[in-house]
């Protein structure tokens, strides 16, 4: 990559924690290996009871470029982030989950992705870890492109995976929902630019965890409430999309 590119063009990673001692290290260091070295990472502490934040404030101490920020009350992890987002102070603004981690060269090959195409919105294929640490197999294949009326029909964005350049498209937040934060995220982006996915498998998503996001059929009220009350879609509209959506999860499931 380009020095200029490296020096310009600060990401700022959000990582929202709650009782995440199990993990966070391991998140961190996939982090602090990034081949691109100009970032913050903000970890925003949900009111941990357990010995996550000491770990964070510990590997704080010798990475200045890690942030521990603790929430006054237990909130979710959507204003988790959304205190992430309010606080970030890069160009770009990239989603890590406590459990998950990144491939080395993750942000240097997406940023270089978005800036010879320009694109304002990004995200990446990735791949399965189980609870050790361990690749398994299967790969979330990333998309080409993704519009807003194809998210409506099944978020194709992994978390651990988008970054958008808050420079073109503002500082966009999450509605303050406890699940499917992030999808409603997506849809207000997706109102600005289309999506666009690198194809490499660059993020490994942790399975058999213990995340809010575990089991995907749980969600389908949280997305139920989002087709009507933040999108502003029909009752006809919002069933019809939530049926699409439920059975499309169904069959990636056999």
């Amino acid at each position: 990559m380009k020095a200029d590119v490296a020096t310009d063009n600060m990401v700022s990673i959000i990582t929202p924690i709650f009782n995440s001692e199990k993990y966070i290290e391991q998140c961190i260091a996939s982090v602090i290996k990034q081949t691109h070295t100009n970032w913050e990472h903000l970890v925003i502490d949900d009111c941990s009871s357990d010995s996550g934040p000491l770990k964070v404030k510990e590997t704080a101490k010798n990475e200045k470029r890690l942030k521990y920020i603790r929430l006054t009350k237990n909130s979710g992890a959507g204003i988790a982030r959304n205190k992430g987002i309010s606080l970030a102070r890069g160009k770009y603004v990239a989603f890590l989950d406590s459990d998950d981690i990144w491939h080395p060269e993750k942000l240097e090959k997406q940023l270089k992705f978005m800036i010879d195409n320009d694109y304002c919105f990004t995200f990446t294929s990735y791949g399965f870890i189980d609870v050790q640490g361990k690749k398994i197999e299967g790969e979330m294949r990333a998309k080409h492109t993704v519009t807003y009326q194809k998210a409506l029909y099944k978020n194709p964005i992994g978390c651990l995976t988008a970054v958008y350049n808050v420079e073109k498209l503002g500082k966009v937040f999450m509605p303050e929902i406890r699940k499917r934060q992030d999808f409603a995220l997506w849809l207000k982006l997706l109102k600005k630019t289309n999506a666009y996915g690198l194809q490499e498998c660059l993020a490994f998503y942790r399975k058999g965890n213990e995340s809010i996001s575990s089991n995907k059929l749980k969600l389908i009220p949280y997305e139920w409430k989002i087709y009507r009350k933040e999108e502003g879609l029909s009752f006809f509209e919002s069933l019809f999309y939530l049926i699409t959506a439920s059975i499309l999860k169904l069959k990636s499931y056999f």
